[in-house]
Formats: C-alpha cells, sequence, structure tokens
C-alpha cells in the first residue's frame, strides 16, 4: 500500500535540532546516496561537550550535507556558520532552510570543504565540523586544514568510522578531548595541541547503543 511506506520514509529522512531558538524543528534530509546525518543522540552529547550557548563562536561546517551541525550551531547563538556542501541539490535544500529558519548568521556555499578550510584564517575558527564520507579520503587533508584554522581555545569535531588516537592527530597539531562510539559512529572533540584547556572537563570515552 502506498500509504504505508510514505510515514516510514519521513520518519528515515529527516532529523531534529536539538536546542537552541530552533529546538526541536525538522530538517528535512535529503534521499542521497552516502549522506549519513549525524545521529540526535549523538549531536547532543557533542553540544553538551560544547555547551548550550555558542554566542560569539565562529563554526565551519566542511561536509555540511543535512545540514545538522551547522544548524544546530546556529541554533545555539553562533556569530558566524559557514556551510560547505559540494553537491547542487543539497545546497538547495540547505537553502531552503535557511530561508525558513531566517537563519541570518548562516552562509551556505558550494565548494569543496577541505579548498574552504583552507582558506580560512589561521586560528579563526571555535568549531570546525568535519564529517566527511566515511568511504572518502578526505580525513587527512581534513584534518590537517583544520589544526591551521582553529583557534587555540577552539574545537575540532571529527566523525569518521575508526577511533583516532593522540599518536594519529599529533601530527595535525590536534590532540583527542573527549570520545563516543555510537554503533558504527566514532565521534571525537579534538582541541589544538597547545590549548591550556577549556574549563569543560578532562579527555572522557563513552560508549552508547
Amino acid at each position: 500500500m502506498k500509504q504505508s511506506t510514505v510515514a516510514p520514509h519521513r520518519q528515515i529522512h529527516s532529523v531534529r535540532i536539538i536546542g537552541g531558538q530552533w529546538k526541536r524543528t525538522r530538517l528535512g534530509v535529503a534521499d542521497k546516496p552516502g549522506l549519513r546525518p549525524t545521529p540526535d543522540r549523538v549531536r547532543e552529547t557533542l553540544f553538551n561537550w560544547l555547551g548550550q550557548d555558542l554566542t560569539r563562536w565562529r563554526c565551519i561546517d566542511a561536509f555540511a550535507g543535512s545540514g545538522a551541525l551547522g544548524f544546530e550551531a546556529a541554533s545555539r547563538g553562533a556569530l558566524g556558520v559557514l556551510m560547505v556542501e559540494q553537491d547542487a541539490g543539497l545546497v538547495a535544500q540547505l537553502q531552503r532552510t535557511q530561508t525558513q529558519l531566517h537563519a541570518d548568521t548562516l552562509r551556505i556555499v558550494r565548494d569543496d570543504g577541505i579548498a574552504a578550510l583552507k582558506q580560512l584564517d589561521a586560528a579563526s575558527q571555535h568549531a570546525i565540523f568535519l564529517d566527511p564520507p566515511f568511504d572518502s579520503a578526505l580525513f587527512e587533508p581534513a584534518l590537517q586544514a583544520a589544526g591551521r584554522a582553529v583557534a587555540v581555545d577552539g574545537f575540532v569535531y571529527l566523525e569518521a568510522p575508526i577511533r583516532w588516537r593522540d599518536e594519529q592527530l599529533n601530527g595535525f597539531g590536534l590532540r583527542l578531548h573527549r570520545y563516543l562510539k555510537a554503533g558504527a559512529v566514532h565521534a571525537h572533540l579534538l582541541q589544538a595541541i597547545n590549548a591550556s584547556g577549556s574549563g569543560r572537563g578532562e579527555s572522557q570515552s563513552s560508549r552508547t547503543q
């Protein structure tokens, strides 16, 4: 029956904003191969780590996809959020959502995420969100560019199919601050090696199913 297939499709192809001014707002997720929005539970944990108020933060969502991370940051008061996406259809969806939310602090560009990271001023970003396709070779160049662009008191969020350890991260000027495994997702919150500490707790690891 046609009706029986519609509701599950809508459930699968949407995510909700967890907190801030657009809390509980649902974002449409395009049916694109490989598109894998950060799960609600992982985003909730991430923004608990970062803090609920991102006022005056400058952020980049370098592989925006559904825009879940970038819209979440803007919802929590970030001063400026750059969302970068290569796929024209996804860019159009992001722009529609931006219009619906009247999200004036967001800037959406169609570009390569690595190139966009390299164009940023050094130590200019308070939060850098890295969620490249899991089957890509983009992780190392993304971390290299992020290590240069992150502010001394800022954070890099890395979502990957494997756990990255300090001996790998140190070569990019980064170290592990927080870690979470949720199913197949390995979520890392990183800081610059020379960060003095944010007062938000020591490095911790956790697991959720």
